[in-house]
């Protein structure tokens, strides 16, 4: 299990507690020894799957350690023990060192002021215990995951109440925005027939229309699922147009069986189900706007390194 950042900062100071300087990197290798991690969890990523978690816990024990002053960095990226450090590494032999420990400092006490917002805003008892485990940035992350689902939610819904033919103008906008070539009213070319909530077209796998891909979009609802039959005759159509790349999209899912046969295809298909359309129009921007941009900033090292 990969320890909470507060769990961290106790064995973090007991390892610069040689009087040493010490790299980040060397650091990082010694706690994920000292809590017995594996290699999964040594390279278990962040939700947003930018940055390492165990990494991003190991950086926050140290901003916490530094803003008390119980470390001090000698060079860029190389970091040593204080006497404040020191002195309270040994009044923590348990190595159980939080915030209320370094809160007797005034250094950190003014580093971890809440903000007035902060103070009159009380903390629901679901969120507390989240809040005691993550680092900042792995609340951020949760945060807009949370919004990102909610937002696949709202799409799937829309989808479903979606018109056949509205639904084929979606399946061509999303292929087009995710970079297939060739021009919106070659790709809405219906080969197929258009009534039974679906569309058959074919989109050019590249600007330079070195190869076409077949198109088969089922815009069934939530409670009925694409079989194996269905991807069976999608596979005979693509033998009937000589065509050896298909992509099956519908609004519902597929049954164990369909996503098996898919897979043993010697020309592949792909499929896409509800869930997974819904996050691609968020990717790609289609029928969706950016309401808010927060821009999270970090430091500068290369800024302060002196020549």
């Amino acid at each position: 299990m990969i320890p909470t950042f507060r769990t961290i900062m106790g064995p973090f100071l007991n390892y610069l507690s040689d009087n040493k300087d010490h790299k980040l990197s060397e650091i990082i290798d010694n706690l994920a020894d000292y809590f017995k991690l594996t290699k999964e969890e040594r390279n278990q990523l962040l939700p947003s799957g930018k940055g390492f978690l165990f990494r991003n816990r190991v950086q926050w024990a140290r901003l916490y350690l530094d803003k008390a002053n119980a470390i001090d960095t000698p060079s860029r990226g190389t970091y040593r023990i204080t006497q404040r450090g020191t002195d309270l590494f040994k009044t923590k032999p348990s190595l159980d060192i939080d915030e209320n420990d370094l809160m007797q400092f005034p250094e950190f006490k003014s580093f971890f002021k809440p903000t007035a917002n902060e103070v009159k805003t009380a903390t629901p008892k679901s969120k507390e215990l989240e809040e005691e485990t993550s680092t900042p940035d792995e609340l951020i992350e949760n945060a807009h995951q949370n919004l990102r689902q909610n937002l696949a939610r709202q799409l799937s819904d829309n989808i479903n109440a979606s018109s056949p033919t509205f639904f084929e103008a979606l399946v061509v906008d999303l292929l087009i925005a995710m970079g297939y070539g060739g021009s919106r009213k070659e790709a809405a070319q219906l080969l197929g027939k258009s009534g039974d909530e679906g569309v058959d077209g074919v989109i050019k796998e590249d600007k330079l229309g070195l190869d076409s891909i077949y198109i088969q979009a089922k815009r069934w609802n939530n409670n009925s699922s694409v079989g194996r039959p269905e991807i069976q005759r999608f596979v005979g159509a693509l033998k009937g147009q000589k065509a050896k790349k298909g992509i099956f999209i519908t609004a519902s899912d597929f049954t164990k069986d369909a996503i098996s046969y898919a897979s043993n295809l010697e020309d592949p298909v792909i499929l896409i189900n509800g869930d997974q359309l819904a996050n691609l129009m968020i990717d790609h921007n289609v029928g969706v706007s950016i309401s808010k941009t927060i821009e999270i900033k970090t430091i500068d090292s290369d800024y302060f390194a002196e020549l």
